[in-house]
């Protein structure tokens, strides 16, 4: 590093220079799959701005075998005509200046999802090669780039009779380091929800990777409708249609529409859903506080005015609790927390969906009284469970595991204070656990061995009570230290800033019953911890399943493929040489030094972290293997059994 600071430091990032320097400030993450999907959805936002404005209804997406994209739209198509100002085509400075497009007055689009011009150059710049088809005017127009940087004019390839834009893209592999492969379930997930947005819209994804190619279509013609039905498909709701809201409200900066599809069912958690010009706000913002507000407000004043209330008002949890909910705001100039728009802030948005729900849901309660005395007794009953698991907390406070009273017994601590630095491992059993404190680092790595099964929270969810009576589940809660609850605004709710340990890993064996451990640790997790997943804590530790051993020389494979390639080449030459193979059933088979080395080491070891790509599919999924419902786990073991060859029972 130079001493020297001077003008001849400062770097000036010309054009699209900058994005491929700090992808990460534009498209999101590039190491961890989030920013190679981004790309997509820049692209495919584009088409839809088209059916916003109009003139689009179906959009194209084609996944290739050399691992690019097609997004095709029947839109107006790109302008090709001379851009004055930069003296070249309109299609040209679209695809590589930034903050360059046909959304920021109003005229062309009048809202929009892609924004403000940085997507689709943003997608060129770390691309790389991209190729835009345009079919405009009776022709049909082509131009290539590569990193960004156009290596062919704008010409003319042929004539055609429709219209529309094609954008063909190869993700930079030097920019996109950790995971290269586009994932079809993430994107049919999320075209999937693009269509239930935008009415009538229809989205073809082909597969053409495999040999057999895959195609999922989706076309609903009744919108964020079907989408709540859909939710709440394997649920039993309270009311049979769900409740349609729709307003618009005139700002200065042009009309913002609102629309919502609510229904109550008889699940014990949310799923609120929220969406600005049909993108997804992964983390709500403004249109998700008014309707918070207007839920709480209008509920709770309904109940009175009925006289079903007869003590303190029903909490917004309360009210909350069964709801599946779409939240679809379109706006003419919306304001997000970043590029990637996970998050609302634009703040009139808060008392204009506020003021849309509380006035429109009310006149549907007047009109429906039935269903509203359906809705407030479903509150009315979450109240008296939540009391119930409150009454609960507060005997695991008494006992000193909500507030730090003393650490348990058999939690064997790490010496650093330092959150950012200590992990701890949930390990499966003492034998494991003695391996694991023996072999550790005991500096930043803590081991709390769990005996037995804990319990399955997903079928105790109308008795929380006795979650927290567990006797294994009370003991993480206090080794944690962060308390427990997904709602934070509650007291004692878990709070990852309160978390003694950055890394939760879960280390059990490779077996059935380790396993079925691990699924019911994140069944509690998600249920009670779901910040710490969300936040990137967990982690699942990757024990070796075998040793292969050639006299002193000593290896290990995490996989059968691993374990026949390691043989192969510790026999070289000589295909007769005897090998030695172990297969490891438990950790507690592991010595200290073979655990440390293969499985603890930071330098060396494998975890996989816990990551949630779609909430309410793991909603599904933990609700179909953990819960009640027999006959749907049943239908879903024989819908899937085929796909798994080598099953250790």
């Amino acid at each position: 590093m130079s001493d020297t600071y001077d003008a001849g430091s400062i770097q000036v990032l010309e054009g699209l220079e900058a994005v491929r320097k700090r992808p990460g400030m534009y498209l999101g993450d590039p190491h961890d799959g989030s920013a190679l999907h981004h790309c997509i959805w820049e692209v495919v936002d584009n088409s839809v701005d088209e059916h916003l404005a109009g003139f689009n209804d179906i959009v194209e997406v084609t996944l290739l075998p050399d691992h690019s994209l097609s997004v095709r739209d029947y839109g107006r198509g790109i302008p090709v005509d001379l851009h004055e100002e930069f003296g070249i085509s309109a299609a040209e400075v679209i695809m590589t200046k930034l903050h360059a497009g046909g959304k920021f007055d109003n005229s062309s689009y009048k809202v929009s999802g892609g924004l403000h011009g940085v997507g689709v150059s943003a997608v060129n710049a770390v691309s790389e090669w991209m190729e835009v088809t345009i079919h405009r005017d009776g022709t049909i127009y082509r131009q290539r780039f590569e990193a960004g940087v156009r290596v062919t004019e704008l010409e003319v390839i042929g004539t055609c009779e429709d219209t529309g834009t094609q954008i063909s893209f190869k993700p930079d592999s030097s920019i996109f380091t950790n995971i290269t492969e586009f994932d079809f379930d993430q994107i049919d997930t999320r075209l999937k929800e693009t269509s239930f947005l935008n009415a009538g819209l229809k989205i073809v994804i082909t597969d053409e990777r495999a040999e057999e190619q895959h195609v999922s279509e989706h076309h609903y013609e009744g919108g964020i409708t079907e989408f709540v039905r859909q939710i709440n498909e394997r649920r039993e709701v309270l009311h049979p249609d769900p409740v349609l809201i729709h307003g618009e409200k005139v700002i200065e900066k042009g009309p913002v529409t609102v629309e919502l599809a609510l229904q109550w069912s008889d699940a014990f958690s949310e799923n609120i859903l929220c969406y600005t010009n049909i993108i997804r706000n992964r983390d709500g913002g403004t249109h998700m506080s008014g309707l918070r507000t207007a839920l709480t407000s209008c509920i709770n004043g309904y109940a009175k005015k009925k006289n079903l209330l007869k003590g303190d008002n029903l909490s917004g949890d309360d009210v909350r609790e069964g709801l599946a909910a779409i939240v679809s705001v379109k706006h003419p100039d919306p304001s997000f927390s970043s590029q990637t728009k996970d998050k609302l802030v634009s703040s009139e948005v808060t008392g204009i969906v506020q003021t849309v729900v509380y006035e429109k849901l009310n006149e549907y309660f007047e009109e429906n009284p039935s269903i509203g005395k359906l809705i407030v007794d479903k509150a009315l009953l979450a109240s008296k469970a939540r009391e119930a698991a409150r009454k609960a907390r507060d005997l695991t406070r008494r006992k000193g595991v909500l507030e730090g009273g003393g650490l348990p017994g058999k939690l064997a601590d790490c010496q650093s204070r330092n959150p950012e630095e200590c992990e701890i491992y949930l390990v499966e059993g003492d034998s494991a656990g003695g391996s694991a404190k023996t072999g550790r680092d005991r500096r930043i790595q803590a081991i709390l061995p769990l005996r037995g099964k804990i319990l399955n929270v997903e079928r105790q969810m109308h008795n929380v009570a006795k979650v927290f009576q567990n006797q294994e589940i009370q003991t993480m809660i206090r080794a944690f230290g962060a308390g427990v609850g997904n709602n934070i605004e509650d007291e004692g709710g878990f709070n990852t800033e309160k978390l003694r340990y950055s890394k939760l890993i879960i280390m059990t064996d490779a077996d059935v019953d380790g396993a079925h451990i691990r699924t019911l640790m994140l069944t509690f997790l998600w249920r009670f911890m779901r910040p710490a997943i969300d936040g990137g804590h967990v982690y699942i530790a990757q024990p070796p399943l075998y040793q292969l051993s050639k006299g002193k020389i000593n290896r290990y494979a995490f996989s059968d493929e691993e374990r026949d390639d390691i043989i192969d080449d510790l026999k070289g030459d000589n295909p007769d040489a005897k090998i030695g193979v172990q297969r490891y059933k438990g950790l507690g088979e592991m010595n200290p030094e073979q655990l440390w080395e293969t499985t603890m080491n930071p330098e060396t070891r494998t975890m996989l972290r816990v990551t949630v790509k779609e909430a309410e599919e793991t909603n599904r999924m933990f609700e179909t293997l953990m819960g009640e419902d027999v006959p749907e786990r049943r239908a879903f073991i024989e819908r899937y059994a085929k796909e798994v060859t080598n099953l250790d029972i």
